[in-house]
């Protein structure tokens, strides 16, 4: 595929391009239409799975089909994965109860992540490691737009048209990229068929499952230490143990473990992880101090953070071609991960006192460190391994962005609660000192849960509610609340500075292999001549 006239390989590219846009815009409309849906639907208990389902399906899907595709070509998986993904986007609008979208979202996960997996191992098997800064920049650039647009146009349907829209509204993107795909892409012939490593992969699948779940209900759902929880992290360390062991003894293991040995891979995943772990837990919990803190509603902020995801598509775009022109990528990612965390400590910095426009200033520093440093780890780990583990490889560097945005998102989440919580204590012991907490105790409680900050109804209602003496004082309340969550979001804030900071460290000690010309692959004395060269310098 590498010899493909440039005409061909840009056509495929717009192909790729259109159908991770048409995975990812089905994945960043649902979040602002979902109350909505939820609230025709019924079953609010079960509102977290719609999300929960999708990113299981798609994680594990991931990594699966990164090894298939290194058998079978990527083709077949990407044909595959659309043709799922828009059949779960049919089902999701024609769903009437709360278990039948939550499973269909599953099905849609499946899809997104052949999706996914295959459209950034396909840049590699179209573009050498040189050429692939560029096109690996432009791919990250499709999630950013994907952010901008899929929340503002997800409110506008369910304000304006019915809630299946939101699902039915790309389908024709979808049939027009499976169509690209299926007169553009080259199909790959078969050399020689190895056994599926099923064993392998079904221990892979127990052993990723229960860990995020257990990321994503601890300190939610269930306390760290109670029965479910624990009993998720064992099934994990059980599982993790049972899949190493018959990885090294099958013949052909769906994660090969030898990658492992490769240092560049192995850094470029734990930073990856890293990585993860704080792009989730600034857009993650940002919209809450947007809202909750600054008193900014929900239309408005979601304007708030879309500088955020525009300055991460301009600086990944820029740091594609820079790479691509230089060949050099080591320092454009330390300077990613030095701006991200810079960015991050900065939000620590912020309290009630801080504007919108601050906010955005900062968010934007995020951003666009997020830019530089995302594209970059993919492109080291594939220009460190042979090209017949690209597929695999690949979706190594999802599965483990994946794994740190969920674990960073549930250790975050913990130390917001505890925080919240004891700055609430605090606070409201004053309250307690003056004598009201008698007179209005059940409604001085509804006002400390902090998601009440975020519905001006709501709050309204709460002070009606108080006892006339109580409503004078009521700003003073919500004041004392918003000081509160402010403070446990700066921890949270802070925490993901330290975590990208030592992102930002870790990269020093990654090796900066020269970026092949060809996909060719080189004997393994040129190979050990290039890094003796490198080791050199």
């Amino acid at each position: 595929m590498e010899h493909l006239e440039q005409r061909k390989k840009i056509l495929i590219m717009v192909a790729i391009m259109s159908a991770m846009l048409f995975a990812a815009l089905n994945q960043t409309i649902v979040g602002t239409a979902l109350p909505r849906i939820i609230s025709e639907l019924g079953g609010i208990e079960y509102y977290s799975w719609v999300f929960t389902i999708f990113m299981l399906t798609s994680s594990v899907t991931a990594i699966l089909v990164g090894k298939l595709s290194d058998m079978y070509g990527r083709k077949i998986f990407i044909l595959i994965g659309i043709g799922v993904f828009t059949l779960g986007s049919l089902l999701n609008g024609l769903s009437d109860s709360i278990f039948q979208l939550i499973a269909f979202r599953g099905i849609q996960g499946f899809g997104a992540g052949m999706i996914m997996s295959t459209s950034f191992t396909a840049v590699g098997d179209l573009f050498s490691p040189r050429e692939r800064g560029r096109w690996q920049g432009l791919m990250s650039s499709v999630f950013g737009l994907a952010s901008v647009f899929g929340p503002t146009l997800g409110g506008w349907i369910v304000d304006n048209a019915e809630w299946h829209w939101v699902f039915w509204v790309f389908l024709p993107f979808g049939v027009v990229a499976f169509a690209m795909i299926w007169k553009l892409f080259p199909s790959q012939t078969v050399v020689e068929k190895k056994k599926v490593d099923y064993l392998g992969s079904a221990m892979l699948s127990l052993t990723i499952i229960p860990l995020l779940l257990a990321f994503t209900w601890g300190g939610n759902d269930y306390e760290w230490l109670s029965f479910q929880i624990i009993s998720l992290f064992a099934g994990t360390v059980v599982a993790l143990i049972l899949f190493i062991i018959i990885e090294r003894k099958a013949a052909n293991p769906v994660l090969p473990l030898h990658l492992f040995k490769n240092p560049v891979f192995t850094l470029s995943n734990i930073i990856g992880f890293i990585l993860g772990a704080g792009m989730f837990g600034a857009i993650m919990y940002m919209p809450f101090f947007i809202q909750g803190v600054i008193g900014t509603s929900a239309t408005k902020s979601g304007l708030v953070m879309m500088p955020m995801t525009l300055s991460m598509v301009i600086a990944s775009a820029l740091g594609g071609q820079l790479i691509t022109r230089t060949g050099k990528y080591k320092m454009i990612a330390l300077s990613g991960l030095f701006i991200m965390a810079s960015g991050m400590f900065l939000l620590s910095l912020m309290s009630t006192a801080t504007t919108n426009m601050i906010a955005v200033l900062n968010i934007i520093i995020v951003g666009t460190g997020l830019g530089l440093s995302f594209p970059v780890f993919t492109l080291t780990v594939q220009n460190a391994v042979s090209h017949q583990y690209l597929g695999v490889s690949t979706a190594a560097t999802q599965l483990f962005r994946q794994i740190g945005g969920t674990v960073g998102v549930g250790i975050m989440g913990t130390i917001m609660n505890h925080s919240l919580s004891a700055k609430m204590k605090e606070e409201f012991s004053t309250i307690e000192g003056l004598g009201f907490a008698s007179q209005g105790a059940s409604q001085l409680k509804e006002l400390q849960n902090p998601q009440n900050l975020m519905d001006p109804a709501k709050l309204e209602d709460i002070k009606n509610s108080l006892p006339l003496e109580m409503q004078e004082m009521f700003g003073q309340f919500v004041l004392l609340i918003r000081e509160s969550l402010s403070y446990s979001l700066t921890n949270v804030f802070l925490i993901g500075a330290f975590i990208l900071i030592t992102g930002f460290v870790l990269t020093f000690f990654m090796r900066e292999i020269p970026l092949r010309t060809s996909n060719q692959e080189e004997s393994n004395e040129t190979r050990r001549q290039t890094i003796q060269k490198v080791e050199a310098k």
